[in-house]
């Protein structure tokens, strides 16, 4: 038997906190080939979006997708988010909530490990190593 995963109750969970404390949930989704919302609104490949009760309609979270109805710039849009795209759940007003570990992307992981070894450069050490930097912070009394 596999375990399910809990990040779709987590999200439920901070989604009806918010609701019972005034505040506004805010989902913040890596946006892939499924995930279906205003690409105008896609900001270096993450969309942040507002699934309050005021907000949207027909809001449904279950255990593969969060779907609703919202509007963008007055238009009506259906949105529709795969619960692996969701890298966060929390109140806009006191930023509490919870990030979510984003699967790691298998293209990038093959080429890091992949990539051939650099070279060694001046200040290296003879191991290959980088001298560690002096730290770039000051204590300040």
């Amino acid at each position: 038997m596999s375990e399910q995963s809990a990040k779709p109750y987590l999200i439920r969970a901070i989604c009806e906190w918010c609701g019972d404390n005034s505040l506004t949930p805010f989902l913040a989704v890596k946006v892939n080939e499924q995930t279906r919302v205003p690409a105008a609104y896609v900001k270096n490949g993450e969309i942040v979006l507002n699934v309050s009760t005021s907000a949207t309609r027909k809001l449904t979270i279950d255990n593969e997708w969060v779907q609703f109805t919202a509007r963008f710039n007055g238009a009506s849009q259906e949105v529709a988010v795969p619960i692996s795209a969701v890298s966060g759940i929390f109140a806009k007003e006191t930023g509490y909530g919870f990030a979510f570990n984003a699967p790691p992307d298998p293209v990038a992981s093959l080429s890091a490990a992949t990539a051939p070894a650099r070279e060694p450069e001046k200040g290296d050490a003879k191991d290959g190593k980088r001298k560690p930097r002096p730290p770039h912070l000051q204590i300040i009394k």
